[in-house]
């Protein structure tokens, strides 16, 4: 069974140095693409919300980073997450390059753009 963790901090306390350091600067750049957002962790891994619902997700694995879900309907975005994406949901980030903060807080950005169209009265 996986570890369960209580607070994002206790999961990002777990994860290898190395892995530590990107995924609490990724932490801080979610942040503040979506300062109204709170922290919790859901399905295991630390999650950005706002308004109680998920917006997104973050983890960190022995050789990447992955940040999920995937925003749509950007195309200059869609072009920028190209090299990044893993599977239909994922953006994965290998801890071999430069992480591209700037595009995950893009990407944290569209994704609470599109949360807060979703919660407004059509």
């Amino acid at each position: 069974m996986a570890t369960q963790y209580a607070t994002v901090e206790d999961y990002l306390a777990a994860l290898p140095d190395d892995v530590q350091a990107v995924l609490r600067r990724v932490r801080q750049t979610v942040l503040a693409a979506v300062p109204d957002g709170a922290e919790k962790i859901s399905y295991g891994i630390p999650t950005v919300t706002l308004n109680g619902k998920s917006v997104v997700y973050f983890s960190g694995w022995k050789s990447h980073v992955s940040v999920y879900p995937v925003p749509g309907g950007d195309d200059g975005l869609d072009q920028d997450m190209a090299t990044y994406r893993a599977g239909k949901g994922t953006l994965k980030f290998p801890l071999s390059k430069p992480i591209p903060y700037e595009l995950v807080g893009r990407v944290a950005a569209a994704l609470a753009e599109q949360r807060r169209r979703e919660g407004r009265p059509g």
